[in-house]
């Protein structure tokens, strides 16, 4: 009554319709007109969390944020973290407390960025893997941690905001997309809704790279989903001189292949190492490592300039012609930076075990892919989409060198950018785009990689740079791939061994 009274008997009323058991609930009312109405898609990484604060009524983005997940000094990765539940009771309560510690803060942050008020919150919807999606519902993810990898639930959940503990409005609600499988999550469902693969008259391949790589492969006709252990090379961890992609690393890099000299970007600096001013420019942040699109991409130049073979090995006969080809024991590294004077800044190398890692994480991604593909019956994809914040970054070309993905026409391999939140996003404005997620879900078949026998052997031919056995003709045309070469490495400590691609 007192706020009919303050508005003259006009109120303005939030109403949800999609409340658990049916039927309409009362969310806010108040005085006279109002117009404010907000809701955040947040994206659950295992290393970052991504929230975008969304006008309700217009569609746009009025502010985002994110921030690194603290559960990070519980695990650096998933599997880590469900150990420590293992290990230590109440493990999963210390980080379901803290997950929901940093949700509170991002829309605390959001909200501020736009100037509005917590209270203007009606609604969050929230995507993530597996383990992430049962740590902030509070399940416990035990059951995640090995075989049969069975989900606490993997349907859509919808319950109020203030049950994971967000201090938003009073009735403000939380949506969580359904899970596909013990190791796809609701982020691969956000990545399915914002890429529609199962609209597509072609087929799509999406793939979600991260420590764990999502796959989801098919068309209107069929869909698979899988998910292959990659690992954490690919965002710079396991790597000698890898960092996490900041100001200062290596990001972009070519070797010429007649002098084997490199030139590079930082983050933080447009200049190429042999433009003018680079130093100068570089100054502050100096060059501090080397990012996942920078091995990457090192990686695929030194194969293109004839620094590694097809196997992944080192030439060191080259060490000839180049200082930058340095012996190491029985192996050889390729220098990529030497380090300052003054100590301030590290030697940046890749080493032959850099390699072998990248080849590892590949070897696993494209395995995964092509397990899917048999599944499907086919030898080629027509489009592919590469989401998450590695795939926003990454060359395409210089992804398809290495094999971390099939043969594909370049123009058809495209980043999504962060697909996961966007779909978070689409959820969030379109009532309709829910139900049509928790329909499309139901019918993706899932494989699980770690019981398929054919698995094995594709990783093993996946080893190969680009692979194996596999035909790239597209790739051979925008790219002048190296011929096969044999390799006698000798090291240090003056022995031979022979390196040849066999088959």
């Amino acid at each position: 009554q007192k706020v009919l009274r303050k508005g003259e008997w006009k109120i303005t009323a939030a109403v949800f319709s999609r409340a658990p058991g049916g039927g309409n609930r009362l969310v806010a009312i108040w005085p006279g007109f109002h117009d404010k109405a907000y809701g955040i898609a947040i994206d659950v990484g295992s290393t970052t969390i991504a929230a975008h604060l969304t006008n309700l009524s217009t569609g746009e983005v009025a502010a985002s944020a994110g921030l690194m997940n603290p559960q990070i000094r519980f695990g650096e990765d998933l599997m880590s973290r469900v150990s420590y539940v293992m290990m230590n009771p109440g493990g999963e309560k210390e980080m379901t407390a803290a997950i929901r510690q940093a949700l509170q803060t991002l829309a605390e942050e959001v909200a501020g960025r736009a100037g509005i008020a917590l209270n203007d919150i009606m609604e969050v919807v929230l995507v993530g893997n597996p383990v992430m999606h049962h740590l902030f519902l509070g399940i416990d993810p035990t059951e995640l941690g090995g075989a049969p990898f069975a989900l606490a639930t993997g349907l859509a959940v919808t319950i109020p905001a203030r049950e994971l503990d967000l201090k938003l409005n009073p009735g403000a609600w939380a949506y969580v997309l359904p899970c596909i499988a013990g190791h796809v999550g609701a982020d691969t469902a956000g990545v399915v809704l914002s890429e529609a693969p199962h609209e597509q008259d072609e087929i799509m391949l999406a793939v979600d790279v991260g420590t764990n790589a999502e796959i989801v492969l098919g068309s209107k006709a069929r869909l698979l989903a899988c998910s292959s252990p990659t690992g954490p090379a690919f965002e710079g961890a396991q790597i000698s001189s890898g960092q996490r992609a900041a100001p200062g690393a290596i990001e972009r890099i070519r070797i010429d292949p007649e002098t084997l000299e490199p030139r590079y970007k930082v983050i933080g600096s447009d200049l190429w190492s042999d433009d003018p001013g680079f130093e100068a420019a570089v100054a502050q942040t100096g060059v501090t490592g080397i990012c996942g699109s920078g091995i990457i991409e090192a990686i695929a130049e030194m194969y293109l300039a004839g620094i590694i073979n097809q196997d992944g090995v080192v030439d060191g006969a080259l060490a000839a012609r180049s200082p930058r080809i340095e012996s190491y024991k029985r192996t050889f590294n390729y220098a990529i930076r030497q380090p300052r004077e003054d100590g301030n800044e590290p030697l940046i190398r890749v080493t032959q075990n850099d390699v072998r890692a990248i080849q590892l994480a590949k070897a696993a991604l494209y395995a995964g892919i092509r397990l899917l593909m048999d599944k499907l019956g086919i030898d080629a994809v027509g489009k592919i989409r590469l989401a998450g914040a590695f795939g926003s970054h990454i060359d395409v070309k210089y992804a398809m060198i290495l094999g971390l993905i099939p043969d594909c026409d370049l123009q058809k391999v495209q980043s999504a950018g962060n697909a996961a939140g966007t779909g978070a996003r689409i959820a969030l404005l379109n009532a309709g785009a829910r139900d049509e997620i928790e329909q499309v879900v139901r019918r993706i078949e899932k494989i699980e990689t770690a019981v398929e026998p054919m698995f094995q052997q594709h990783f093993v031919e996946a080893m190969a740079l680009p692979h194996k056995t596999a035909p790239f003709p597209h790739l051979a045309k925008a790219v002048q791939l190296p011929a096969t070469k044999e390799i006698i490495a000798t090291g240090e400590d003056g022995g031979e061994r022979r390196r040849r691609r066999r088959g």
